[in-house]
């Protein structure tokens, strides 16, 4: 929901629009250009520019990774099968353009490559690091742990520390016991992570209580959110202050989401704001991409940002406690971003937790998936 009436209601006119037009991007005109061979539409001049701010890429490498990152994610799930117990986790390779996939043997890997992604040989496979890490989710760590990840380029379980932590008595403890439950690799973070709700300011997209957050993606009968901002029966304001739904079920700390049912004189439109920087976007799906793929970010604070998928299913040690299977981004935000939705493409992907740093000195971002959300709450996601 937008934060201003006429944006709502051009949304929805433009949604009539595109259903007579289809293949053309939110907010803009049909491109003079082919879209990409795979009937995609073509990226809005708007996300190229956010791209080549934030990721330092011409129009061209960003058009080119956006056809690239759309095969990887398709390749994924096909490559996942195929390698069978030998699986070893996945990664975007910006540089070469292709997904690859980490295997623990050889028996697979002509199969692999035959659906269009590179191999590499690892020492340990995908269950194995993920049982490590498990096993870790069991300990209780202290403030100076920021979190820990599987990181299938790295083939180990991946502990951030605050590194003006890092020699403290307990840190190093945790980081001792952790070294014990399988292979793990210790790496830095100049803060620690928190989280992005922001104390009520005027004219942001909606209220609970005295905390501002933005709303995440639109769901058939609401939307989807952070769960530190609110809990299940708060009440819920919109933008103008009037009386916009109630939080039907939260969950925070150990998950970070939360589901919002709407009101009458509220409805839901399959867009993610460009806040002016770009056209707004529509969302299509929610295919999860890959780690090494380009994300975005719109937040009510800060608007529109992008960066990279860096992890999956981390660990994040917040103040008010763990929060899990969590997806970390070189993305920025800062107070008031939390709920606000990342999108890759035009694929939802999740809703902002929290992280460190802010947009003026860079940072990086957590987020809870989508997909998990829409499973525990039994949502469908409102599509274009």
């Amino acid at each position: 929901m937008t934060r201003i009436p006429t944006l709502r209601t051009a949304a929805a006119a433009l949604l009539l629009t595109l259903g007579l037009t289809a293949g053309v991007g939110a907010g803009q005109a049909a491109p003079a250009s082919a879209a990409p061979a795979d009937g995609a539409p073509r990226a809005s001049d708007g996300l190229l520019d956010a791209m080549r701010q934030d990721l330092g890429l011409t129009e061209r490498q960003a058009e080119a990774r956006l056809d690239a990152e759309r095969v990887a994610t398709r390749v994924e799930s096909a490559v996942r099968t195929a390698a069978g117990g030998s699986y070893g986790g996945s990664w975007f390779d910006p540089g070469t353009g292709r997904l690859v996939v980490a295997l623990t043997d050889r028996t697979e890997e002509a199969e692999v490559r035959a659906l269009g992604a590179d191999t590499r040989l690892v020492r340990y496979g995908a269950g194995a690091l993920d049982r490590a890490k498990g096993r870790l989710d069991a300990l209780t760590a202290p403030a100076g742990i920021a979190g820990w990840h599987v990181d299938p380029r790295a083939n180990s379980v991946v502990v951030t520390v605050v590194g003006s932590e890092r020699s403290t008595p307990a840190v190093r403890a945790f980081v001792e016991k952790a070294r014990a439950v399988g292979p793990v690799t210790v790496a830095e973070t100049s803060a620690a992570p928190r989280t992005y709700a922001a104390g009520t300011v005027g004219g942001d997209p909606y209220y609970t209580g005295n905390v501002r957050c933005s709303i995440g993606f639109s769901v058939h009968g609401g939307f989807v959110i952070a769960g530190h901002c609110g809990g299940a029966g708060a009440a819920v304001r919109g933008w103008d202050g009037s009386a916009m739904g109630t939080f039907q079920g939260s969950s925070f700390p150990g998950n970070d989401y939360a589901y919002v049912s709407i009101h009458s004189g509220w409805w839901t439109v399959p867009v993610v704001l460009g806040w002016g920087t770009i056209p707004d976007r529509l969302v299509r799906g929610s295919a999860e991409a890959p780690v090494g793929t380009s994300v975005c970010r719109s937040g009510s604070t800060t608007h529109w940002h992008c960066g990279t998928v860096l992890a999956k299913n981390e660990t994040v040690n917040y103040s008010q406690g763990a929060v899990y299977q969590m997806t970390k981004t070189s993305v920025c935000a800062e107070g008031g971003d939390s709920g606000g939705a990342f999108i890759s493409g035009d694929q939802a992907q999740g809703v902002t937790s929290g992280g460190w740093g802010n947009c003026s000195t860079g940072g990086e971002t957590w987020f809870q998936p989508v997909n998990e959300i829409l499973g525990r709450y039994g949502l469908t996601l409102h599509t274009a």
